[in-house]
């Protein structure tokens, strides 16, 4: 392929490898920002637990993945990243350290302070990753605050705070409540009895929730600026931003739509798979409520992608010196070499963790902890 091709390959392999993760580590980050609400006594939150407890780990693949394609195929991305994004990410990385130590301590004792404790610990080790990926992205859409000097030196200008503006923290309660959504139909096909009840409401509720806090999102991007590329020099072979003109348009961010209307159909998946999640969880069919909140995902995030094409993370600073898809990448070589390596390993990946559901399948009680307190978390 030439370099042109394998500059959209890589934006479109890096989006499915974020798809993936959002679909298998967004579920069992919902469940655990649902442990205090729907589970109601010990016994259902180990329920909760052990439900999560073969697979969670596995999911981290495609956020493992994801975050090695961003370095490899985008390297100015993943620098300018961890400057601007620096604090909201060790927010991250910290709330994520109560997840593994919590699956594994969390039922060793039987203390209720410390079992109570370390529910909180999950707790805020799937909500907090879930928010402020949504606050990121929002940040995406409104434009970071960085430029670069003559020798590709990032200098960000912004702070943690400014990070939480009001759409940024819009988008962040999208993704928090899309993946509990995800999280409960998930838990409405594996659990029965008050439990499966509970995660059958919680997710017709959430499904709503989202839904209206879509359009919202919607109406408030087609009013915003958005980034629309000038000129470009020598699209095929740009290694650096600081070869274009960018300016700054009205309704800018819905030009896409118009340009390749085939675009639209993100959107329409978005507002289709929370409608199907909410008719599925009324008449009580979880296996297909979990699938159509995948698609739900699938949307919003396409959305949210198509929406941004071809930029990464444009600049508010210096919108010339915004990051996109043409201009970010690394050697065609490198690209090629990387395109073969995916075309092997994702496969893998794919067969392994769905053998892995395949044999975890079924719906787990309470009694089945009851029966087993020393084989469950």
């Amino acid at each position: 392929m030439d370099y042109e091709t394998l500059k959209l390959v890589w934006w479109v392999l890096i989006g499915v490898l974020l798809i993936g993760f959002a679909v298998t580590d967004g579920f069992d980050m919902g469940v655990g920002s649902l442990l205090k609400v729907i589970g109601k006594t010990d016994n259902e939150r180990r329920v909760m637990l052990t439900i999560l407890g073969p697979h969670w780990d596995g999911n981290q693949v495609w956020f493992i993945t994801a975050g090695g394609a961003i370095f490899a195929a985008w390297p100015i991305v993943y620098a300018t990243a961890f400057s601007g994004f620096y604090w909201a990410m060790l927010l991250v990385l910290f709330a994520m350290f109560f997840r593994p130590v919590g699956f594994e301590y969390r039922s060793k004792v039987e203390d209720p302070r410390w079992r109570n404790a370390w529910d909180w610990g999950l707790t805020i080790g799937g909500a907090v990753p879930a928010l402020v990926f949504g606050v990121a992205f929002g940040n995406l859409l409104e434009g970071v605050p960085f430029h670069f000097d003559n020798f590709m030196y990032s200098t960000y200008t912004g702070s943690f705070w400014a990070l939480l503006n009001p759409f940024a923290l819009l988008c962040g309660v999208i993704s928090l409540l899309m993946l509990c959504m995800h999280g409960g139909a998930y838990l409405q096909m594996r659990t029965d009895a008050l439990l499966h009840e509970r995660a059958r409401k919680m997710t017709l509720l959430l499904s709503m929730i989202v839904a209206v806090a879509f359009a919202v999102a919607g109406v408030w991007v087609a009013n915003m600026d958005g980034y629309v590329i000038v000129t470009i020099k020598d699209i095929a072979h740009a290694v650096t931003p600081l070869q274009k003109e960018v300016a700054l348009e009205s309704g800018g961010w819905l030009s896409n739509y118009g340009r390749y209307p085939w675009m639209l159909s993100a959107p329409l998946i978005g507002f289709a798979g929370l409608l199907l999640t909410s008719l599925f969880s009324v008449f009580n069919r979880g296996a297909l409520a979990f699938v159509s909140s995948s698609l739900a995902l699938v949307g919003i995030i396409c959305t949210a992608g198509f929406s941004l094409f071809p930029f990464i993370m444009p600049s508010s600073t210096v919108p010339a010196h915004s990051l996109t898809v043409w201009d970010v990448v690394s050697s065609e070589m490198t690209l090629n070499i990387m395109f073969w390596v995916a075309m092997i390993f994702v496969p893998i990946i794919l067969c392994y963790t769905t053998w892995g559901y395949y044999k975890m399948r079924g719906r787990l009680t309470t009694d089945f902890i009851k029966e087993n307190p020393y084989n469950s978390y």
